[in-house]
């Protein structure tokens, strides 16, 4: 039975843990090569896109912006830009038209590049056509520039303290209210419990 806890939980943090993965905010150091806009029709991967753009109505088929890239190393990085809109990840983003103009305007060639920070979150899955979605872009002097990341640290401390206060809470709850009804004591129990003297 102790294997069984123990793979429950190793399953259970290897879950959250890809989940975090997933929505927290990335930062890339990248060259933008071009920008381009494709029409898509989510099918299988449908989770892994946002929906139509905030004012637009709710089609299967839409336009998504995408910002193609070459990392410092040399490999070719593509991210969709697509508004988050009021969805999940809590990101608020409405500017993916301006955010667009930006990735165009910074683009360059190997030969003078541009080096670009891109802000995302999200997977590239090549099999299953996923692409990352770009939050923000600004421009800096070399791909050499050092990222730490203090907000996702951040976030990530509030989500344990959470955790552990919600934990605590519960294990008050239960102290209080339920192990009183377990115990083999009567008169620890209510007075509504069955079998309590008056």
């Amino acid at each position: 039975m102790l294997y069984v806890k123990w793979t429950i939980r190793i399953v259970v943090l290897l879950l959250l843990a890809a989940f975090l993965h997933y929505t927290l905010p990335q930062r890339d150091v990248v060259r933008i090569a071009d920008t381009y806009e494709r029409r898509i029709d989510p099918g299988n991967n449908a989770v892994f896109w946002s929906r139509a753009n905030t004012g637009n109505a709710q089609n299967d088929n839409r336009d998504v912006f995408f910002v193609q890239t070459i990392q410092a190393d040399g490999d070719p990085m593509v991210y969709r830009n697509e508004d988050t809109g009021w969805g999940w990840p809590p990101y608020l983003k409405f500017d993916s038209a301006s955010l667009q103009t930006r990735a165009a305007d910074l683009r360059s060639t190997g030969d003078e590049p541009q080096w670009v920070v891109l802000r995302h979150y999200g997977w590239r899955m090549d099999i299953l056509s996923v692409f990352p979605n770009a939050l923000g872009i600004r421009p800096v002097d070399s791909p050499d520039v050092e990222l730490f990341p203090w907000g996702n640290i951040v976030r990530i401390v509030v989500i344990v303290l959470l955790i552990l206060t919600i934990r605590r809470l519960l294990i008050m709850f239960r102290q209080s209210n339920i192990d009183p009804l377990t115990d083999g004591d009567p008169s620890t129990k209510p007075s509504w419990w069955p079998g309590r003297r008056r």
